[in-house]
């Protein structure tokens, strides 16, 4: 095979219509015209001799030839890129660069304060656009059209890059009169009224019953599996007002150490130790392959690893530790 023959741009058409499986989309993505890329489709077709794209009911639909091309070629224009781009320095005191990051409400609760004050002493210039779950896709993150994402991640796609900001234990927290706390013990425990934070930030579809509402959260799958669960009065999506309800409601929240560690303020704020095991979460930092290689992504995400380094869990006192039965 003469490499020389062929047009190597065409891969990269070859990488949007993969993506896009349309024609229009594509070529409004590349800049150039319908005619212009349904030609290019022609081109691709002749020089892989497969029609690549076939027009279904469904639109248009990949062949296994154009399946099994995909990665190939995702990979063969991401290094084309990464070596074809320049390297120009990047100055944060000096940068009004704005990324766009999804952040969970618990990274948005935990990490994101002290990454601002972070960010006001050694890049004053730079902006976040800050968005929920529930605003962003995994497309739209693949694409780069997102920067980042912190949340706590049951699967991702393999093509995504990814960090562990940190580890987190559970807690319980509780108002400082709660009757629980006389003897803090399984049975005490299930006994009492529970506030609930979603773990998706998703919100709960209809239709779903209360029992199946309960899987979707870490606390009650750690219960299940012990053939146990819990009385939840109230059920939240967001941490402060978990925190809220438990201090002023008479409920108990069992939360993650880092979003507990937001009422040691408040002098009616009381911690423990869940009386069962549960098992601890994982804050993870989610980019695009596209923008792995950008400096000032770089700097950013070295930034926020140094922010999540500085927010260290509440320690527990003697007393407020207790050896699970």
């Amino acid at each position: 095979m003469n490499i020389s023959h062929y047009d190597l741009n065409l891969l990269v058409y070859l990488d949007v219509l993969l993506r896009e499986q349309s024609v229009t989309r594509a070529a409004a993505q590349l800049g150039l015209t319908q005619p212009a890329m349904s030609n290019g489709l022609k081109r691709l077709r002749e020089m892989f001799q497969n029609p690549l794209l076939v027009r279904t009911q469904n639109g248009m639909q990949p062949t296994p030839r154009a399946r099994a091309l995909q990665p190939v070629v995702r990979q063969l224009v991401l290094q084309l890129e990464a070596a074809l781009s320049p390297v120009s320095a990047f100055v944060p005191e000096q940068s009004q660069r704005r990324f766009r990051i999804m952040a969970s409400d618990y990274a948005a609760s935990t990490l994101l304060p002290t990454l601002l004050r972070q960010l006001g002493d050694q890049a004053p210039g730079i902006s976040l656009d800050i968005m929920t779950p529930s605003d962003v896709t995994f497309h739209e993150l693949e694409e780069g059209r997102v920067d980042l994402a912190l949340n706590i991640f049951a699967e991702l796609p393999d093509s995504f890059h990814q960090k562990r900001i940190w580890r987190d234990e559970f807690l319980c927290l509780l108002a400082s009169d709660h009757p629980a706390l006389q003897q803090w013990d399984p049975a005490h425990y299930l006994a009492a009224e529970h506030v609930w934070v979603s773990k998706t930030g998703y919100g709960v579809g209809v239709g779903i019953g209360l029992n199946e509402l309960q899987k979707l959260g870490w606390v009650d799958q750690a219960l299940a599996g012990q053939g146990l669960s819990r009385h939840i009065r109230v059920f939240t999506r967001n941490y402060h007002v978990a925190i809220d309800l438990a201090l002023e409601s008479g409920l108990i929240a069992t939360i993650p150490a880092r979003a507990a560690a937001l009422a040691l303020k408040l002098q009616q704020a009381q911690l423990r130790q869940p009386p069962l095991p549960i098992p601890p979460i994982e804050l993870m930092m989610v980019w695009s392959p596209l923008l792995h290689h950008d400096v000032a992504h770089i700097w950013l995400r070295q930034a926020i690893m140094e922010a999540g380094n500085r927010i260290m869990p509440p320690a527990l006192s003697a007393t407020a530790n207790n050896v699970r039965s």
